[in-house]
Formats: C-alpha cells, structure tokens, sequence
C-alpha cells in the first residue's frame, strides 16, 4: 500500500520531525513548487495566546525578517490556519553545533572557522538593532558544508527594547552562558552581552566544556560573576587573552567585537603564531590592555562619539523580493487579529528620500516629537512627555526600491497603542497625504473593486 505525503498548505509536503519545544514543533519539508528542502516550525496558537507570547512570536517574526545574513538561519515565509502558525525556514542539513561539541573539543582550525562566523553573524545583527540574548550551541546549526547558522530568535530584543536608562532589563538566557549582569537584574546592555556569550561558546569549541560549571546553580552563578574560570593548558596564549577580554565580568571594560576582529588569533587561527614568529603585525596581535581603566574611558569616549556623531539617513536599498517579504508573505495580521494590525503601516511613495524625510520632520516639529536620525533610512519620533504606557515611540524606516520610488514602514515601537493609531490616522496620514503613492492594503481594496465592477 502507497504511503500518503502530507500536504501543507498545498505548498510542502511535510516529512520526520526534526523537533520539538515549547510551543510547537519542527518537521523537515519540501517545497512543491521549487523542490527545495526547508524546516517548518509549527507553532500551537492556542498556547500561544495562553502563555501571552503572542508579542513574542510577532516579534520573533519582525527580526527572522530583519536579519538577512549568511550565518543566520532564514525565514522563507510565514503561514496561519485557525490554530497553528506556520514558519518556513531554511534547512540545516548539519543538525546542531551542539552535537559536535557533545563528542569533545574540536580541532583549532574548525573551532577558528565557526567562531568567526559566529561573531560576523552577531556582529550583523547588532548593527541592525537586534541583541540574541540566547546564544549557545544548541541555537547554533550548521548547513550540508558545514557553515554555521544562528537560529532561535525567540528571546531576543530589538534596541528599542530599552528603558530610558539605555538597558535591557529582561533576564533570559541559558545559565552556563548568560554574562553576570543579566543575572544580577540591574540592567544591562545587549550587545556586551552577546559578546560574553560568544566566549563562552568559544571555550566550549576548544575545551570540550562549559568555562563555568558547578552542581550548585548558585555556587556556578558566584563563578561567573566573578569571571572565575581556567583555561586549559592547550589553549594558544593569543587565544587565552581574547578568552580573558570576552569573559570580563565587568561590561564597561569587555572587548567590544571590533577589537575581537582585530586580534590574531581571530583574523589568522593558528597561522596567527606562525606569523608572529616571522615578525609580522607586530602592533595588532596583542588583544590584552595593560591598565583596565584607560579602556574603560575609551570605551566611554567612543560611546559619546557615536551619540553625538548624527549620521545621514541613507534609505536600505530593496528588491522585488524584499517587497514580497515587507507584505503578503509576513502579513501578520492574520495571525493574531488584534494585537499587529495597529501597530504597523506601510506605504509608497515616487517620491525621493529626501522629500519624505523632510515631510517626516515638519510632522515631527508640528506635533512636538523629538526626532531621533539613524542609518540605513531609519527615523525615530519621540514624545517628550510621558504617556499611559510610557513614552510613545514612532519608528519610519525608508526602504529604497529606485531612487525614486520607496517604501515606508511606520510602526510603533514604545508607547501606547490607541495614542500611536490616533496620531497615524489623524495627523501622519493626512500630512504625507500628497506624497503618498498608496498605503498597504488600499491596493489590494482597489484590486477587488476593479474585479467587481468588471464582473
């Protein structure tokens, strides 16, 4: 008797499972229109809506779409029924970096390979606002030639996360791997703490182990609070003074990813000795700062620099696919009726980036926001004054599909949701009403009248 093929959506043929978690769990897949092997994660809405992660799961959604990186996992597309949220993802041949480091430590050259692609995959994410907060390598796979993934975006945080105070205040992550400022709850800053759990990753790769290890949840949390750790006598000295700055437990002076990019053991592996011998580069192979606080105030002064630096609003350059991907593929208003539909507008506009984002500060000055200018065409409008929720918070991003013709994503990112819908609907949407082109969903409305009236 010939076995039936599930069918999902008339679109992948569904296969073994792959996993399982907390909310759902994962199948392998088969694209039936393209033949391209992916994994579906199905998600139980039901529990979903019970366990109050819907905000979660959307925001899951927001940054799996965001990230477009070669050693990030990708979002294909999401799909809902009444009681299942589908994501398509793309398939990780290789299975988890886990299950290599299971067996024991790995050969330096490997290890030298994933942690590279590691920190240029967190460094990508930090640059478009996005702190992963759960990295470890159960959340790490690897692809059919052996090319690192990150995956897993359930708890991570976008900058607008922070309080006024400029921190995360969430605490998550996996103990052995969480940096001691999140577990002591006083705030913390996302970035310095994704770069503690890279070395910690890092010392796993190498050693075989965790750095921080005690039967005692309390008693290993005390390790890592001081940065008590060894390092094994095979680790090379160059890879044990980058393990040192990446597992400082003080924030203020732990290596920053530019400076890990720049010691030699990260740009070279062990051909980083071979040329130190031979005398070469010198002045860049020594990660260690001899006097801790001349760091800390160097690292203060190019926090102020980048603050007070207001750099050009440069609109993020799309293709036709990105369009698809801004719209009917991650529409998520269908996924949880009432909690996305409010938050998020988008529109066209043939008009040059320049124009709109004049059209954005008249609004901005008439309504008495701050304006906040960020790269890659991103814009933020503040109010001063506090609401019932907070500050409100507006988020316009430009996406550039020509020169002359763009896409603007307006969405609330802090504040209270009826207060962001009013000032839309009643003061954004009128203002940019003569250099719309048409807002999301007009279209699809004046589609469907035309069909109507010519049937």
């Amino acid at each position: 008797m010939e076995k039936t093929t599930k069918v999902l959506m008339k679109r992948y043929e569904l296969g073994r499972l792959l996993g399982q978690g907390t909310f759902g769990k994962v199948y392998y897949g088969k694209s039936k229109i393209t033949n391209q092997s992916v994994a579906i994660k199905m998600i139980d809405k039901d529990k979903v809506i019970r366990n109050e992660q819907a905000d979660n799961i959307i925001r899951e959604i927001s940054i799996m779409r965001l990230i477009k990186h070669p050693n990030v996992i990708q979002l294909f597309e999401v799909m809902a029924s009444k009681g299942k949220i589908y994501f398509v993802i793309e398939y990780a041949k290789g299975g988890e970096l886990f299950e290599k480091v299971a067996k024991g430590k790995l050969k330096e050259e490997v290890a030298h390979k994933y942690f590279k692609q590691l920190v240029s995959a967190v460094d990508f994410c930090h640059s478009r606002g996005v702190y992963h907060r759960d990295i470890k390598p159960e959340n790490i796979l690897l692809d059919e030639n052996e090319n690192l993934k990150v995956s897993d975006f359930g708890l991570s945080a976008f900058a607008e996360s922070k309080r006024q105070d400029g921190l995360l205040h969430t605490t998550c992550g996996t103990p052995a791997y969480v940096a001691p400022e999140v577990i002591k709850r006083k705030g913390y800053d996302g970035a310095k703490a994704d770069i503690w759990s890279c070395g910690v990753v890092l010392f796993v790769l190498l050693a075989g182990y965790v750095p921080f290890n005690d039967t005692n949840l309390m008693e290993m949390y005390k390790k890592v609070s001081k940065g008590d750790f060894k390092c094994p006598n095979w680790f090379p000295k160059n890879v044990k003074k980058l393990m040192c700055k990446m597992l400082d437990p003080n924030p203020d002076t732990r290596i920053s990813i530019d400076k890990i990019k720049r010691c030699s053991w990260f740009k070279y592996g062990a051909n980083g000795r071979q040329k130190k011998d031979e005398g070469e580069n010198k002045t860049t192979l020594s990660c260690v700062t001899t006097n801790p606080s001349d760091q800390r105030d160097e690292t203060r002064s190019d926090d102020l620099e980048v603050e007070a630096k207001e750099e050009p609003v440069v609109p993020v350059s799309i293709n036709a696919f990105d369009i698809i991907s801004l719209s009917s593929g991650f529409n998520l208003c269908g996924i949880f009726e009432d909690s996305f539909k409010k938050r998020e507008a988008k529109f066209t506009s043939r008009q040059p980036a320049s124009v709109i984002i004049s059209r954005l500060e008249e609004i901005a000055k008439r309504l008495k926001l701050k304006i906040k200018k960020r790269a890659a065409g991103l814009l933020k409008l503040e109010r001063v004054d506090e609401g019932r929720k907070g500050n409100l918070a507006i988020d316009a991003e430009i996406f550039e599909v020509t020169p002359f013709f763009h896409l603007v994503e307006v969405k609330k990112s802090n504040g209270d949701t009826l207060e962001y819908h009013k000032i839309l609907n009643e003061d954004i949407r009128p203002a940019l009403q003569d250099i719309v082109w048409v807002w999301q969903g007009e279209l699809h409305e004046q589609s469907e009248q035309q069909q109507q009236s010519q049937s």
